[in-house]
């Protein structure tokens, strides 16, 4: 059984994961987490991603963290691929398969019978000549005599959607809309829970996210800082000393929060 844990950015979906892992661990049962957030699959992307160090996962193995160096592109279908593949490594050692992040079309590529038809450059060029020549709107109404389910899930503003849509037309033979309810279809058992916060609540938490990301860099900052002091002193140690400023901010007490799905967050899946 897949666990997923869902939710806007600031909700505390990593917290609450590892809060589930330990409570699992204390029942004799294992738990991995596999990273559901897009942006966490990049190198180098720590500070505004609020990707969690490796000190401070309590030892719960994660997954699919650092993966890919910012000039690669992230897709979909790699993802879907390298995910169930950990899943299924994970349920093999007899762990509980923890699916954490607030990226949607990857969490139900992993989670659903998400399929991916191939594409044609050609046919992907033709509908986006029509697209810049003629607009989403005219596109979304050829879409709408094709296929008028498909049209009423996409809209008329997605332009890219639309021009995928019709692609997937010209290439299948059938209907965009033949995938979409594939969707439906769970692709292994799993029980989903959405995290909700008030308002008022999310924007506090993440305003002081972000003031604990600056935090966090400027600390590293002094430290490199003291440290290339150090080294440049003759004849004394080189070890690398905090700023007072530093060491005063990395003391300040933060308040503890501990996530928790909202009453209103219902399981989905089977």
């Amino acid at each position: 059984m897949i666990i997923a844990l869902v939710g806007a950015t600031g909700t505390g979906k990593s917290g609450l994961s590892l809060d589930l892992a330990e409570r699992l661990a204390a029942r004799g049962m294992q738990a991995e987490v596999v990273n559901a957030d897009a942006m966490q699959l990049y190198r180098g992307m720590d500070i505004g991603t609020a990707k969690l160090p490796v000190a401070e996962r309590r030892g719960v193995p994660h997954h699919l963290i650092d993966v890919l160096e910012v000039t690669e592109e992230a897709s979909v279908a790699r993802y879907q691929s390298d995910a169930r593949t950990a899943i299924d490594a994970i349920v093999e050692r007899g762990a509980v398969p923890l699916l954490v992040g607030g990226s949607g079309l990857y969490l139900a590529a992993v989670l659903t019978d998400f399929r991916f038809p191939g594409t044609d450059p050609a046919r992907r060029a033709h509908w986006e000549g029509e697209l810049a020549m003629r607009g989403p709107a005219a596109l979304h109404a050829e879409l709408e005599r094709r296929d008028p389910v498909a049209a009423a899930a996409i809209g008329p503003h997605n332009g890219r959607r639309i021009v995928r849509a019709l692609e997937v037309g010209d290439l299948t033979g059938e209907p965009f809309s033949a995938g979409l309810a594939a969707r439906e279809r769970p692709w292994r058992p799993y029980r989903q829970f959405a995290l909700e916060l008030d308002r008022a609540a999310l924007v506090a938490r993440l305003d002081e996210r972000v003031r604990g990301m600056w935090r966090s860099t400027r600390c590293a900052a002094c430290c490199r800082s003291a440290s290339s002091g150090a080294s440049r002193r003759a004849g004394r140690s080189a070890t690398p000393r905090r700023s007072r400023s530093c060491a005063a901010r990395s003391t300040r007490r933060r308040p503890s929060h501990r996530p928790r799905p909202s009453r209103g967050a219902t399981p989905v899946g089977r």
